[in-house]
């Protein structure tokens, strides 16, 4: 029974430390020489991980053998030298006490069990590492970071952490695959091993980016190892499935403890020299340096994005109205809204002062929604007005801005029809087909659309007609030297002339003097706005003037 289970039996006196086998212990131990199995201490000198692992299950179970025996299991590795394999053995059994109560014989069962073992570590190491290049996976490399980050308190060392990035890698997706893109990843991480020292670490920190741990590195050292591993990826084309793929790098470093103290200041500012390093020369290598202007500018942003906050939870965040008139008659056609921000001072910060801002910190969406408050409310309260709102690129797209719109025009019936949504001509070039959604949900609601700072960017009229925008604001900047620009005239005048034959209503920004007004009106600009007419107030017009009439702007 032992033989066909591949097991073999043993009885060890311990008095004698003499352990006898029975038949199938030279197949199970194989490749171990038979005296190494005549005794307990002779055996254990080639158990790993720990020698008296054996020994110390006899000490660590109950004092005592009440007559039935005490069972135990344990596993440990045998290697027949320091060149051979490990062989992982499971051992089952009891020892049996003598007079004095303490273990005295042991019986018990063996054998091989190295296929679990193999499982366990290949578990372990998809648990570590990650699967398309073997390397570390993030948590790991992050955990040797944090060791080596010890290590530099500990021993007053130094080492560089590196993040590099692969250029272009979501273009290489969209050509071949990302199986392909797999392989270009899989090989970059290959040539940089190629290059490390005993000790580094290389590990996958993100989708395009690997990290590196250079130990005891300086920065001359980081320097030269930098460029190394830069141009061992891009002198030779990656071979993939696909044919060869051209590849190039970008590193970002930051030297540790000397510009970092801890993981995530290694982390973040590896990563802002990396990406300032992708927007001034791909392929190139930056490493971190401190930075007065840039550390001001980050205290102002959080500043201004308190500022913003509590301007947004105290309701300081306000409207001013900005008339647009029919050119000629200058009879008023609605009213462009201008987002405020009262200070606990006072004082108001314009539109340019506030969404830049809001937008580069991720704010400009709370400010958008609380706009559109403000806009549906005054709608409601003056149901004889008409009103437009901006919204930036971001908010086009958000599903929550949509659901409260929906909500609020529901609630305020005849509001949606007074309504224009403003987008800037930037937005209408970056998705096409998304703009066209956004268009028709706009409208849908009854809503129109106007294309703001039309003239600034690259949308074609055959775009516009496929949009099914409503009005165009032609780019102040070609209108503001109207009465003294050869050049101006002549594109401001074709830009209405073209708007006409599609039937799209006009509003030209920025008209500074009376000339400019009757050019713009013999051209058939339908609207203007800009000092000549009045500049933004935060009082409203409509309240103290013959306005409360307004017609249509269609």
């Amino acid at each position: 029974m032992l033989a066909a289970l591949g097991h073999a039996a043993f009885v060890w006196d311990l008095a004698s430390d003499a352990m006898v086998w029975t038949e199938q212990a030279a197949s199970v131990f194989a490749d171990i020489p038979p005296d190494f199995l005549a005794t307990g201490s002779r055996l254990a000198t080639l158990i790993e991980p720990q020698r008296s692992i054996r020994s110390d299950v006899l000490t660590r179970t109950p004092p005592s053998d009440r007559g039935e025996s005490v069972p135990y299991r344990i596993e440990y590795g045998v290697r027949a030298s320091s060149s051979a394999a490990v062989l992982w053995i499971e051992e089952s059994g009891a020892w049996f006490a003598g007079t004095d109560g303490k273990p005295a014989r042991v019986q018990g069962i063996v054998r091989v069990n190295n296929e679990r073992h193999a499982r366990e570590e290949q578990l372990v190491q998809l648990a570590q590492h990650d699967p398309v290049t073997g390397e570390l996976n993030r948590v790991h490399l992050v955990a040797s970071l944090a060791e080596a980050v010890e290590e530099t308190a500990r021993f007053r060392s130094s080492f560089a952490f590196m993040l590099i990035g692969i250029d272009h890698l979501s273009r290489i997706n969209e050509a071949f695959g990302f199986d392909v893109a797999d392989e270009v990843i899989r090989e970059v991480a290959r040539r940089i091993r190629l290059r490390l020292r005993g000790g580094d670490v290389l590990g996958r920190f993100s989708g395009n980016k690997l990290g590196l741990i250079l130990k005891n590195c300086s920065v001359d050292d980081a320097n030269v190892a930098a460029e190394r591993f830069l141009q061992g990826i891009r002198d030779e084309v990656v071979p993939t499935k696909s044919g060869p793929v051209s590849v190039t790098a970008t590193i970002g470093a930051v030297s540790v403890p000397r510009y970092a103290r801890s993981v995530d200041e290694a982390m973040n500012r590896a990563q802002e020299t990396l990406d300032m390093a992708c927007k001034r020369r791909l392929g190139s290598y930056a490493t971190w340096r401190p930075n007065v202007e840039r550390d001001a500018q980050r205290r102002v942003n959080i500043r201004v994005t308190d500022e913003i906050v509590t301007a947004l939870n105290e309701r300081r965040i306000v409207m001013a109205f900005e008339p647009v008139v029919r050119a000629g008659s200058r009879d008023a056609a609605f009213y462009e809204c201008l987002v405020r921000m009262r200070q606990e001072d006072g004082r108001l910060l314009l539109a340019p002062d506030i969404v830049p801002v809001a937008e580069k910190l991720g704010l400009i969406r709370l400010v958008d929604h609380r706009v559109l408050e403000l806009v549906v409310a005054e709608l409601s309260a003056s149901p004889n007005i008409q009103l437009s709102l901006n919204i930036s690129p971001g908010t086009t797209m958000d599903p929550d801005w949509w659901a409260c719109v929906e909500s609020m025009m529901r609630a305020n019936p005849g509001a949606a029809e007074r309504l224009i949504v403003e987008i800037t001509e930037t937005v209408a070039i970056q998705d096409l087909d998304d703009v066209r959604g956004f268009v028709s949900r706009v409208k849908d609601f009854g809503g129109r659309i106007a294309i703001d700072d039309f003239g600034a960017g690259y949308t074609s009229f055959r775009n516009l007609r496929k949009l099914g925008v409503d009005i165009v604001k032609i780019d102040g900047a070609f209108v503001q030297n109207l009465a003294r620009s050869a050049d101006d005239r002549a594109f401001v005048q074709t830009l209405i002339d073209l708007s006409r034959r599609l039937r799209i209503k006009t509003v030209a920004e920025w008209v500074q003097d009376d000339e400019s007004e009757a050019l713009l009106r013999d051209w058939g600009c339908d609207y203007i706005q800009g000092r000549l007419i009045g500049l933004a107030s935060p009082q409203r017009p409509w309240l103290s003037s013959d306005s409360s009439s307004v017609p249509a702007a269609g």
